[in-house]
């Protein structure tokens, strides 16, 4: 304790002054450093830079909501205040498959995993792309009806399919896409659920839409569409049955119809853009290693001293 007091008595005065405006404004500091936390944790939950812009309206509302009641601004406050209540609820419906992941992990109690990003091998735009632009275009000419689920973020959970269908880890191939859907074996009424360029599962039962749809549009159709309206992070590949045509599903919305090389660059573009799907938050292990960086380049005056003998 002597020491402390030793060094605080020898400290320049400009730190003294530090010090004492970190002492006095602790709790301000505190409620600082525990909302940058929290953003912290929102960034690595969701993971992708497409819905950076969101989050940062959102802490703009929020910020302006905080100003508006410490300048006493009743009126803008009420507005504000309604209107961060509201995005919260949007951003809860649009990102709930991270909050629900969030939510789990921190009822388990897993506390340091969501401080971790999900880094993930996204879907390669070379061979595994052409061994599923073959499956289908063959598939296609034969008119063999065919759903397929292409992950473009984090694992999709199984408790938004209808059922989860027989788990396969098998690496992706146009011979084995084939003969699943081949109307001879079990598993060719359901879909086929690719993530990280392996088939993951087949004959997977996906919710329906309940948008009014066309009389043209099949089962599988209906399918694709709920379930990308459901799960934002994943498209759906649709071969009708009746005629052979080639569809895309992505968000609700149907591509339709395709041809294999218009589904091809579709495909490529989507997994191709790393940029959209890199971390927006930087790991601990990386803060950790620019820290060090940071308290190397200090100058030796900033270390506590060593004693001598």
């Amino acid at each position: 304790m002597a020491y402390l007091w030793t060094q605080w008595l020898a400290a320049p005065g400009w730190v003294q002054s530090l010090l004492l405006l970190v002492i006095q404004n602790f709790r301000l500091l505190l409620d600082v450093g525990l909302v940058l936390l929290l953003i912290y944790m929102i960034l690595v939950i969701i993971g992708e830079r497409r819905t950076l812009w969101m989050v940062r309206g959102f802490i703009v509302l929020m910020l302006a909501a905080a100003l508006s009641r410490r300048l006493d601004l009743t009126l803008l406050s009420f507005v504000l205040d309604n209107l961060v209540i509201g995005s919260a609820v949007a951003m809860a419906f649009i990102l709930q498959s991270e909050f629900r992941r969030f939510l789990e992990q921190l009822g388990r109690g897993e506390i340091l995993q969501l401080f971790q990003s999900s880094r993930r091998t996204p879907l390669k735009s070379g061979s595994v792309t052409d061994e599923i632009v073959d499956a289908v275009k063959e598939l296609s000419q034969n008119r063999t009806g065919a759903l397929l689920i292409l992950e473009t973020g984090n694992p999709i959970d199984e408790r938004d399919f209808s059922v989860p269908g027989v788990r396969l880890n098998a690496e992706v191939s146009k011979e084995l896409l084939q003969t699943i859907f081949q109307t001879t074996t079990l598993l060719h009424d359901g879909a086929v659920l690719i993530r990280d360029n392996r088939v993951v599962a087949a004959g997977v039962i996906l919710p329906l839409s309940e948008r009014t749809a066309s009389r043209q549009l099949g089962t599988r159709h209906r399918a694709a569409m709920g379930m990308t309206e459901r799960v934002e992070n994943c498209v759906c590949v649709v071969v009708s049955e009746e005629t052979g045509s080639i569809s895309l599903a992505e968000r609700g919305v149907l591509y339709r119809p395709l041809t294999a090389s218009r589904l091809k660059e579709m495909l490529e573009e989507r997994f191709s853009q790393t940029s959209d799907r890199e971390p927006v938050a930087p790991s601990l292990q990386s803060l950790s290693q620019l820290w060090s960086k940071v308290k190397d380049s200090l100058p030796g005056r900033f270390s506590p001293p060593k004693r001598k003998g």
